[in-house]
């Protein structure tokens, strides 16, 4: 059975399960894990998407999302310390990257593989599940998806999200991880205002995101 989940860009955790015969159903504290509205930064195009997931998708994003309500409300606000922010690349990964080339494309956006995936590369038009930590030039976290504890779902070269960000992760490999080096021009236009914990991004200013590709909802279900 495939059920189809909305999610839109906004503040409160509330939303709209249907499944893909019948019409929405009202949320209730049953299902409420497996419609949510999350909030991110990254998000600059149309706020509805629909997504549609397999069953041990559905499951996987109820679980996570149960312990997202509560972890929103305990670190959310204020950031976690330095030191105790999840990190994609930790200080031995950044230790390697120092050795790893710089890859640089026409649109001057530069990016360094953490780790080559073996899975297959998203479609333009194709929903993808990552994992970021979006952060200023300095290293400071200003937005991530492991705090949050829920994968990010888009859709590639749609404009959903930054540019650099959409970019980058078209070349990647399910299973990969990335550093994508983001210059102002494929960042945030109008930039970012500050938050408890989070420093202001200003507008067209460098950024760094490091990605890792977790699956394409859409490959999966046709190979399957």
């Amino acid at each position: 059975m495939c059920y189809a989940l909305s999610y839109f860009a906004g503040s409160s955790f509330v939303g709209k399960l249907s499944n893909n015969k019948g019409g929405p159903r009202r949320v209730t504290p049953q299902n409420l894990n497996l419609g949510i509205k999350m909030k991110s930064s990254l998000c600059v195009g149309n706020e509805d998407e629909l997504t549609f997931f397999k069953r041990r998708d559905v499951i996987g994003l109820a679980l996570s999302a149960s312990s997202l309500l509560i972890y929103s409300l305990e670190a959310g606000a204020g950031g976690l310390p330095p030191e105790e922010v999840p990190r994609i690349c930790d200080k031995s990964c950044e230790k390697e990257l120092e050795n790893v080339p710089m890859v640089t494309t026409e649109s001057g956006l530069q990016y360094k593989d953490i780790k080559v995936g073996s899975g297959p590369s998203p479609p333009v038009g194709y929903q993808v599940a990552a994992n970021y930590v979006a952060m200023v030039p300095s290293g400071q976290v200003f937005d991530s998806s492991l705090e949050k504890r829920q994968v990010y779902i888009f859709r590639v070269g749609s404009g959903q999200v930054v540019k650099g960000l959409d970019e980058g992760i078209l070349s990647m490999k399910v299973g990969g991880k990335r550093r994508l080096y983001v210059p102002g021009s494929l960042a945030f236009p109008k930039g970012l205002t500050s938050a408890p914990g989070r420093p202001r991004v200003a507008p067209n200013s460098p950024v760094v995101f490091d990605v890792s590709l977790e699956y394409i909802p859409g490959l999966d279900d046709e190979e399957e």
